[in-house]
């Protein structure tokens, strides 16, 4: 499934991204990489809130619909 199609107060484990090479390496600087398991905090239209080894930050509804995961 898609992250954007997620629940909040879920976790979620990274199968795959499809995303540009400069965004996809953006990501997993801040530790959002394939097997990393994290928290769906905050749902809006245009943004996802996840939590990933403690760090919150934000996702964009683009970059959240081109990233594959699991329920956890």
């Amino acid at each position: 499934m898609k992250l954007y199609d997620g629940q909040t107060n879920a976790s979620y484990t990274v199968r795959g991204m499809n995303l540009p090479e400069q965004t996809a390496r953006r990501l997993e600087a801040l530790g959002l990489v394939n097997g990393t398991t994290f928290a769906l905090v905050n749902k809006k239209k245009s943004a996802l809130v996840v939590n990933i080894r403690g760090a919150r930050f934000a996702l964009g509804k683009k970059i959240a619909e081109n990233i594959e995961v699991a329920q956890a």
